[in-house]
């Protein structure tokens, strides 16, 4: 493990060398590159610096404990202090998700449970658009079809970071544990009896895919027009603006009508097609995959129900990792960083399971 960090050392003194060059930062697309195999390095490095200079306290601490027991104590403490870093650099050292730095595309679609469903899946869509703002990311709701009641029967909104993220900071790095099945508990607002009820809503979440990552063949296209419905201003329901779009040799349709124009709505809709390929194909790669390299997050992502909001005890759970708190409010409100990270250090600890 430590003979490839020395390796990773080199290359993150020649990176600092080259990004230190006025001359490289003429061409934006290879300092980028170059800036984001150095942020992801920097931690690393880091840490390699520290466990090695531990050793070299604890070598000195023997010495002095030799000559004076007192010092004994601080070898256990420099001792511990090195397996804990040695923990932390193999957990670096672990291969990243390649998709981590990647913007998305969340979708919500509301499911069993009717107009109390649609209203949850509004809820959903809340608490992520207030989640982004907490930790500075942008939002775009590309398409929306609301219900009666003010919620959404699906939606899909692009979530995108300001710049460069930190590594594991990224939007599908904190986003991509959200996928699967939300259970609500709750009164509706439509129960008159005042009976709890369980309703769910869908969440499905995409890396958004460069044009170079999907090759989209026109000829592969079925393309239709119609009049879009719902709110929208003058031009809904007058003109033949929303699009339709299938791709024929997977059968995916994609469709989009929140823009009054039609060239907007295909755009739009082509980017949500371009994410679902691009996952079909992160799928088809991992059924072909070792059971070994897949993290135990990942693999449950789409069980059935993988967290419930429980109003009545404003409990949250999430079944994937046992995460339980009861600030359910506070969690619709944006707070979500907790329950993602408890999905964040599941995988990690499967992640180093597998790697050793």
């Amino acid at each position: 493990m430590f003979e490839a960090v020395e390796e990773l050392v080199g290359e993150h003194a020649d990176l600092e060398r080259r990004l230190a060059d006025p001359a490289i930062h003429a061409d934006q697309a290879t300092a980028r590159r170059l800036g984001k195999r150095y942020a992801e390095l920097t931690p690393i490095i880091a840490a390699f610096r520290a466990w090695r200079g531990t050793g070299e306290d604890i070598e000195t601490a023997r010495e002095l404990a030799a000559e004076d027991p007192e010092f004994a104590d601080e070898v256990k403490q420099l001792q511990a202090r090195r397996e804990e870093l040695t923990d932390e650099l193999r957990l670096l050292l672990v291969p990243r998700d390649p998709s981590d730095d990647k913007d998305v595309i969340l979708e919500i679609k509301a499911g069993e449970g009717g107009d109390e469903s649609a209203l949850f899946a509004g809820d959903l869509l809340r608490m992520y658009l207030r989640y982004a703002e907490r930790v500075g990311w942008r939002t775009e709701i590309i398409d929306g079809n609301e219900s009666d009641l003010g919620g959404y029967k699906d939606v899909s909104v692009a979530v995108k970071s300001r710049g460069t993220p930190a590594p594991g900071q990224g939007v599908w790095a904190r986003l991509k544990y959200e996928g699967g099945v939300h259970r609500v508990q709750r009164v509706p607002a439509t129960e008159s009896q005042g009976r709890i009820h369980t309703s769910a809503a869908g969440v499905l979440v995409l890396p958004e895919a460069e044009d170079v990552e999907v090759e989209i063949n026109q000829n592969d296209l079925r393309i239709d027009v119609y009049r879009s419905s719902g709110p929208g201003g003058q031009s809904v329901n007058t003109t033949d603006s929303a699009v339709r779009i299938t791709h024929l040799p997977t059968g995916i349709v994609v469709s989009c009508q929140n823009e009054k124009s039609q060239l907007q709505n295909k755009e739009q809709a082509l980017r949500i097609l371009r994410a679902r390929l691009l996952a079909a194909a992160r799928e088809e790669a991992d059924r072909e995959a070792s059971d070994a390299r897949r993290s135990q997050v990942r693999t449950v992502d789409r069980s059935e129900r993988v967290r419930t909001y429980n109003f009545p005890e404003n409990r949250i759970s999430d079944h994937r990792v046992g995460f339980k708190a009861y600030n359910l409010d506070q969690v619709l409100d944006g707070e979500l960083d907790p329950v993602i990270q408890a999905c964040v250090d599941a995988d990690s600890a499967a992640k180093l399971a597998a790697a050793q």
